[in-house]
């Protein structure tokens, strides 16, 4: 069984992890914290929730098959999941990271792990000479996120990766935007892909969990025990939510893609109100064919620079439709200013360093009719009007 829609909706096999003898067709939720040992010497797999799961490990396989990956790991979330991954770094270790990252990431790095002695240099990382000149004796992994977020800039794993390996460094990609039905990172060479679940995985707004996996046996044990010592596990009924989710995985992002190519045509006629559109693949350099090459599909996600003569605030408020809220990947579609919302943790002078203005718009396009999403845009538009 190797087709990628198959596995979204057995997983690794037909019979993993299903009740005996019920026909259940979906996978039950094990609500239990503990487990009787058949045996005081004999092998029990199971004995506590907190180290294995049987929902939670039925979703770890899922994730790991349709990444061709050994290990796969679920947290409560993708920050925990973000975390976890950078445990397997101590005091002194240098990472080499990309500028433009999640606020989330930023925050955990510049508030938590440089206390605890971790270096960090910041770089394009579309820039492969700035990445291989950061690189430095104390230099343990090159971190990025394939598509950045907000300004839709696509990076090279293949390229990176090669570079990682040169000096011995690990790759690690936060692959939200993109799922494993957009790109396999592991198969490009990265060593340890990185999901928020909360997004395109899960689909629909009503769960938020994280996703690690790894071909690295070394990499895949500290990472089981930093998920085992710490205890930032999903739990079973949220891994359910998981699991249905990414069983339409790939009809979802069919139809955001598809809807997302309609609103952008739509955008590029209001050239009066928009100074710019961000979209991978439309950069103008490089880029555009390191997403051609590198990317089964660009996703749902749409940035752009309102010109200032529209009120930038007035415009995300008047949509009727589309919510106002921060996220992005669900079934919904929500639109948010990064400047005030997901990337305020910045300090101003960050956001300004990287072009996160005021008028900055991020809409997450979801699976409604393009005319509806189209004709609530033209709205917002007109009442935006300064």
């Amino acid at each position: 069984m190797t087709g990628f829609n198959t596995k979204l909706v057995f997983g690794k096999g037909l019979n993993n992890l299903h009740d005996n003898d019920t026909g259940a067709v979906n996978v039950p939720i094990y609500q239990s914290t503990t487990y009787a040992f058949k045996d005081i010497d004999g092998d029990n797999k199971y004995d506590y929730s907190r180290s294995l799961n049987p929902t939670r490990e039925y979703l770890e396989t899922q994730i790991a098959a349709l990444e061709d990956a050994k290990y796969g790991y679920a947290f409560a979330s993708g920050s925990a999941a973000i975390h976890a991954v950078f445990t397997i770094f101590r005091p002194g270790d240098h990472i080499v990271v990309s500028k433009n990252i999640y606020g989330g990431t930023f925050r955990l790095i510049n508030d938590y792990l440089k206390q605890l002695g971790i270096e960090f240099t910041q770089v394009d990382t579309q820039n492969l000479a700035e990445v291989e000149a950061a690189i430095k004796p104390n230099t343990k992994a090159i971190y990025f996120e394939t598509i950045d977020n907000p300004f839709m800039k696509v990076t090279s794993v293949k390229a990176v990766s090669e570079i990682a390996k040169r000096h011995n460094v690990l790759t690690i990609i936060d692959n939200t935007f993109l799922t494993p039905y957009l790109q396999k990172a592991l198969n490009l060479g990265a060593d340890i892909v990185i999901h928020s679940a909360t997004k395109y995985l899960g689909g629909h707004s009503d769960v938020i969990a994280g996703l690690v996996v790894t071909n690295n046996d070394e990499v895949g044990e500290q990472i089981y025990f930093s998920q085992n010592a710490v205890g930032g596990i999903l739990a079973p009924e949220d891994c359910i939510l998981v699991i249905r989710g990414i069983k339409t995985l790939s009809v979802r992002l069919d139809r955001h893609i598809q809807n997302a190519q309609k609103v952008l045509e739509y955008l590029d006629t209001k050239g009066s109100d928009i100074e710019k559109i961000y979209y991978p693949g439309r950069a103008g350099n490089a880029s555009d064919e390191v997403a051609k090459k590198e990317l089964n599909g660009y996703g749902g996600v749409i940035t752009f620079q309102l010109k200032d003569h529209v009120d930038a605030k007035k415009f995300v408020n008047s949509c009727q439709l589309i919510w106002l809220a921060v996220s992005l990947g669900s079934v919904e579609s929500l639109i948010e200013l990064p400047y005030f919302m997901t990337h305020a943790e910045l300090p101003v002078e960050e956001r300004q360093k990287v072009g996160i203005t005021p008028q900055l718009v991020r809409l997450s396009v979801g699976l409604e009719d393009p005319e509806d999403l189209i004709a609530d845009l033209e709205q917002a538009f007109v009442k935006a009007e300064k």
